[in-house]
């Protein structure tokens, strides 16, 4: 029988329907398109072995003057610093109480009741006791004086947590310990955590079950919506903003021990905003910038209004003949998606188009021009720059941006879209790994509250898509680092969210990964002969442990195409397979490549088959 080589077209064509993909690629996971040839993608491990609290939707690596490297890691319960592989809780403080947080504990109970009048705290928000003496029994001053996370909020004045030993275990209250009391305690309560649900609007079901009257509706806020967050280094500082929240400043000197502060704070501050979108620190002028601040003068939040300090001062946001400070309302859509620095330029997104902001000096320091209408960013996450140029998903396509809009032909279009969990949709976040020339989306799918599960990744040198599924809730390439950085979005167990290296080794965290690339139908001539195959020729190229390689090369086939296709015929292959013989006929045949073993990596040549045709019966 004679062999055929089968050149399959590079990239992932989901458009049409696996039959209509004849010749090509039409389904994949785990595996990238590298100068036409598919290859499985890198694994990952743990890049600090404690675990993060919370859901992490963003990270930012920055680097200081004396060498030191830093990453910013904010979760919708904590905002960390890592530095040296330790993560350190640097969540601003938003109130502190002395002398007014009494417990009181039943006997037979771990849950304590603190009162302490107009408290602000919402349920899993984090407080931190100290001062505080033994209630009498098992509820000892070294269980109360520690950081909780509140259980329940159950009015205004009073919460509940529960009562753990310094080691994590729950400690039950007896009888000694069933009156009020705690002595002259401080209660240091964390600013307010977010959510893991994104919510469009105003309205019933928005804020915590039960508070509030019934049929009463609840305004979005920072601990209401999707915690979503903003960070830019100011020099060796870090400055940050929980969208729709106030903005945060973390001043290297002060170390990893020390809390960020309100700008508010910071010496010489002046009409500092207090609520922001989304934070951000220009490139050549070093200007901070809210887009979608405060006015001053007021508390209200302003969707439109871009405002930026004085130059080289975080403090200081009072325009004056003297310095650079300013604002800017936006003439475009209704609110600010969210923004991102380009090549000489920051480009706006908001809900009705996108708006170009350049750096243009004094007396305007900035101008804003419209550089697109009914086109823009499906999240605040959803572009990011590669290779000069800016890259975005709408909530209907693909884009890019070098000067002006077009859109990216796209052979997956259809299977993102229609998969895509729309209600979700601001969970939804781009990441670039410019070692393979690639840009990747994840995104959510389904219905519900769901998570980034599902990828889709475009080589922009090669123009190639491919979609896979990946658990991942923030993904950065960085600069101070060899490898990118990922993190976990495990929302079923929130305190137990990882940090990873990615594209590190062969295996997921000591795992094997499965990578898988399988064609559309293969047919003969208009399909009505039958396609015999008995013989398969492997290419393929193996790293990593040759002695454990291997890879199934399946034979899928069916005689119509809207007959399920049924496995005929499996072939493994490792690295001293010359041939397998096979046996498999069908009209239409689909070719699977697959690998499920550990410790190696593999790239496919090109494949030739013993084929034949076989008759049309």
């Amino acid at each position: 029988m004679a062999l055929s080589k089968i050149a399959f077209n590079p990239g992932i064509d989901k458009e049409g329907t696996q039959y209509t993909a004849d010749s090509g690629w039409f389904d994949s996971d785990k595996i990238r398109f590298r100068k036409g040839r598919v290859e499985k993608i890198g694994g990952w491990e743990k890049y600090i072995a404690a675990a993060i609290k919370g859901v992490c939707r963003s990270l930012m690596d920055w680097g200081s003057q004396d060498g030191q490297t830093f990453l910013g890691i904010g979760t919708n319960l904590k905002f960390y610093v890592e530095t040296g592989g330790a993560a350190s809780d640097i969540t601003p403080i938003r109130a502190t109480t002395t002398n007014t947080a009494t417990f009181a504990a039943v006997n037979g109970s771990s849950t304590v009741t603190i009162t302490d009048t107009s408290h602000g705290a919402e349920t899993d928000d984090f407080v931190t006791f100290s001062g505080a003496v033994s209630l009498g029994g098992n509820i000892t001053a070294d269980v109360l004086n520690q950081e909780y996370q509140i259980d329940a909020v159950l009015t205004a004045d009073t919460y509940t947590i529960t009562a753990l030993d310094t080691g994590g275990s729950v400690v039950t209250a007896n009888a000694s310990d069933t009156g009020n009391g705690g002595g002259a305690v401080t209660a240091a309560y964390q600013i307010n955590t977010g959510l893991n649900a994104y919510v469009r609007s105003t309205g019933w079901g928005v804020g915590a079950w039960s508070s509030g009257a019934w049929g009463s509706s609840s305004s979005i806020s920072a601990s209401n919506q999707l915690r979503l967050y903003s960070q830019d280094a100011f020099g060796d500082d870090l400055i940050f903003n929980p969208r729709a929240g106030g903005v945060y400043y973390w001043d290297k000197s002060t170390g990893t021990s020390a809390r960020a502060v309100a700008l508010s704070a910071l010496a010489g501050a002046s009409n500092t905003p207090t609520a922001s979108l989304q934070v951000m620190v220009s490139d050549i002028d070093r200007h901070v910038i809210c887009f979608g601040a405060n006015g001053i003068g007021s508390s209200a939040l302003d969707p439109l209004l871009v405002r930026w300090s004085d130059q080289e001062n975080a403090a200081d946001w009072t325009p004056t003949a003297t310095n650079s400070a300013g604002g800017q309302v936006l003439s475009v859509g209704t609110q600010i998606v969210g923004a991102v620095k380009t090549r000489q330029e920051i480009i706006i997104s908001t809900d009705l188009g996108l708006v170009s902001m350049r750096f243009v000096g004094a007396p305007f320091i900035f101008s804003f021009a419209p550089v697109a209408e009914n086109t823009r960013f499906a999240s605040p996450r959803a572009g990011v720059v590669a290779a000069d140029s800016l890259y975005f998903m709408d909530p209907g396509g693909f884009y890019v941006y070098r000067g002006a809009v077009q859109r990216l032909p796209c052979s997956v279009h259809r299977y993102v879209f229609d998969n895509l969990n729309k209600d979700q949709i601001y969970k939804v976040f781009a990441t670039t790994n410019a070692d393979y020339s690639e840009v990747t989306w994840f995104y959510p799918v389904g219905e519900g509250n769901t998570e980034t599960t599902n990828y889709v990744s475009f080589n922009y040198l090669e123009n190639l898509w491919a979609v896979g599924t990946l658990d991942r809730g923030a993904y950065i390439s960085t600069a101070t680092k060899e490898y990118p950085i990922a993190t976990t979005n495990d929302i079923d167990s929130p305190l137990l969210n990882y940090l990873y290296t990615q594209e590190i080794g062969y295996d997921g965290d000591g795992s094997p990964i499965t990578a898988y690339v399988e064609s559309g139908d293969l047919g003969i001539g208009d399909g009505e002969s039958f396609m015999m195959v008995n013989r398969i020729i492997p290419d393929f190229t193996f790293t990593g442990s040759q002695s454990s390689a291997s890879i199934d090369i399946t034979l899928k086939g069916r005689n119509f195409p809207l007959e399920t296709a049924s496995t005929l015929s499996t072939a493994t292959v490792t690295n001293s397979t010359s041939q397998s013989h096979v046996r498999a006929r069908a009209r239409e045949q689909i070719v699977r490549i697959e690998s499920t073993g550990s410790g190696y990596g593999w790239s496919l040549g090109d494949l030739r088959f013993g084929i034949r045709t076989d008759g049309r019966r």
